[in-house]
């Protein structure tokens, strides 16, 4: 007697009960592979973001809370942006040195709330600038990298000496990294790190961020001199291997979802841990979907976390992060 041929292995058996897709998950999300930006806000109440629903400024005094949820959570760390008021900005953004600024208030409360999480604090004058661009600018409005390279030393300066635990530079000024890292080991801070956005492109996905640190209607011009285009990927790889040439502990690639070749070109390449930001207009683009129904919004949060881990990506910078974890039931 004969018997019809099968085959041999069928991949389906795998996938039949839950605890055996978990059992054969080639990659696992847990909260601790989330970080969750924070807006900072200079007055008393939350400020809702309208093109980033669900997403607020926080003022100093609410800033702990956030803190204490993450932590519940399972969040290892947060990442810090103020809205810095427009009578305190400047064309030379001096307000980011000031040791009191909403930045620096903003580390001292949460560590103050929950000294064992995780401070990641923006390096750049963006937020400080009375014309939105992330360093100082000359009369042709050009961006100037090594003058704006010696404020960043002394903004990433004020930070640690605030308690900030990761000095993140998001200028994508050259040689930066470097100057940074020996301003801090000279000062003290050996155990600050430096998580470097390594490969930061110009990016039509950004339009939410500046609403919530107010720099749409002050930005002259674009910041394609100094960001990455859209275009390259082999320029990615020099400007990590430059990065961490210079000492940075850790690289970031932005925005996330439009760029995960990215993210898996530096890891195979480098083998270090990278880190993706899933940036303001990835977060309004799911939420958009789920407003009218396209898609279930906790499964579109989920899946496109994955996928960053999939890629190769160590963590991911997401506003969905506190519900994300929770999902997770962190």
């Amino acid at each position: 007697m004969t018997h019809a041929a099968f085959p041999a292995l069928r991949l389906r058996r795998s996938r039949r009960y839950a605890w055996s897709r978990a059992m054969f998950a080639e990659n696992v999300l847990t909260p601790a592979n989330l970080i969750w930006p924070l807006f900072i806000a200079w007055g008393d109440v939350e400020e809702p973001i309208a093109s980033l629903p669900g997403v607020s400024r926080w003022p100093i005094a609410m800033i702990g809370d956030r803190a204490r949820e993450a932590k519940a959570a399972g969040i290892p760390c947060l990442a810090l942006f103020p809205n810095t008021p427009r009578e305190l900005r400047s064309d030379d953004g001096r307000e980011a040195l000031n040791p009191d600024n909403l930045m620096c208030r903003a580390i001292k409360a949460i560590k103050d709330a929950v000294p064992d999480i995780g401070v990641l604090t923006d390096v750049a004058l963006d937020p400080y600038t009375s014309h939105g661009h992330d360093g100082l600018v000359d009369a042709q409005g050009r961006v100037l990298n090594d003058p704006t390279s010696a404020v960043l030393v002394e903004q990433a300066l004020v930070q640690a000496h605030a308690g900030s635990d990761i000095i993140a530079p998001s200028d994508m000024m050259d040689g930066r990294v470097g100057a940074i890292r020996n301003a801090l080991e000279a000062a003290g801070h050996v155990d600050v790190q430096i998580m470097a956005y390594a490969a930061k492109y110009a990016s039509a996905f950004y339009g939410p961020f500046r609403d919530a640190v107010d720099t749409r209607g002050l930005l002259k011009g674009d910041k394609k001199g100094y960001q990455m285009s859209p275009s390259n990927s082999e320029e990615a790889l020099r400007e990590v291997a430059l990065d961490l040439a210079e000492g940075a502990d850790s690289v970031m690639v932005k925005p996330g979802l439009p760029y995960l070749d990215i993210v898996r070109l530096v890891k195979d390449r480098f083998g270090v841990p990278v880190f993706a930001y899933q940036v303001s207009g990835e977060y309004a683009m799911i939420e958009a979907a789920a407003a009218v129904g396209a898609g279930d919004r906790d499964a579109l949060v989920l899946e496109t976390l994955m996928s960053f881990k999939r890629a190769g990506a160590s963590g991911v910078l997401t506003y969905h992060a506190l519900h994300a974890a929770r999902l997770m039931g962190g």
